[in-house]
């Protein structure tokens, strides 16, 4: 099953440290600010300064525009993001602090409840058919920075999602009797996020 949210549908919300805004693209179902199992956002930063601090989550932080931008967490380890598409991963828990390489940045954001959720996340530049397999426990993404992509699944439903949309799949019933639980994705410059359940919840 295939659904689109379009950027009229996305929420803007305050960080959490309230020293910016972010826009929430998705959330899973009453979820909160305080209180989320996942949850799918781009913000901006204009500033050097500390990000907010999420205690019990996983981090993966994607560079969507600007000239790059340096992680260091704890004051030890450092992440640089140099490139559209790098990807930073890190423990919400940890004290981050970002410095801006050159003027504003804006990155895609997939933040995870550690004990609940793993995430995968794959970037794609080039053109490319990307295979995503699905699995009863699993619920993907697919955002693009620049253009359109085209969604095919198994059992004939095709979608065109425009750039800037936010496109989420999963298996229906159907296709998990029949086994037949994959989509196929045709686009570049595209986010691909695939999370699934470590337990029941």
């Amino acid at each position: 099953m295939i659904e689109v949210t379009t950027p009229k549908q996305f929420k803007t919300i305050p960080w959490k440290n309230g020293l910016g805004e972010t826009t929430e693209l998705a959330i899973n179902e009453q979820g909160s600010l305080d209180d989320f199992t996942w949850r799918l956002s781009i913000a901006s930063v204009v500033n050097d300064g500390a990000f907010s601090g999420f205690s019990g989550y996983h981090r993966n932080l994607v560079l969507i525009s600007g000239n790059g931008l340096s992680l260091q967490y704890d004051g030890k380890r450092t992440d640089v993001l140099e490139n559209i598409l790098d990807i930073a991963s890190f423990d919400g828990g940890c004290k981050t602090l970002g410095k801006l390489t050159d003027g504003a940045i804006k990155d895609f954001n997939i933040i995870t409840n550690k004990d609940k959720i793993s995430a995968q996340i794959h970037c794609y530049i080039e053109p490319q058919q990307a295979v995503v397999k699905l699995s009863k426990n699993h619920l993907c993404f697919a955002y693009s920075l620049s253009d359109e992509m085209l969604l095919e699944t198994c059992q004939t439903e095709n979608s065109l999602v425009p750039v800037g949309c936010l496109a989420k799949f999963s298996a229906t019933v159907d296709e998990l009797k029949e086994q037949k639980m994959s989509v196929t994705i045709t686009g570049k410059n595209m986010i691909i996020v695939q999370l699934a359940l470590k337990k029941a919840m």
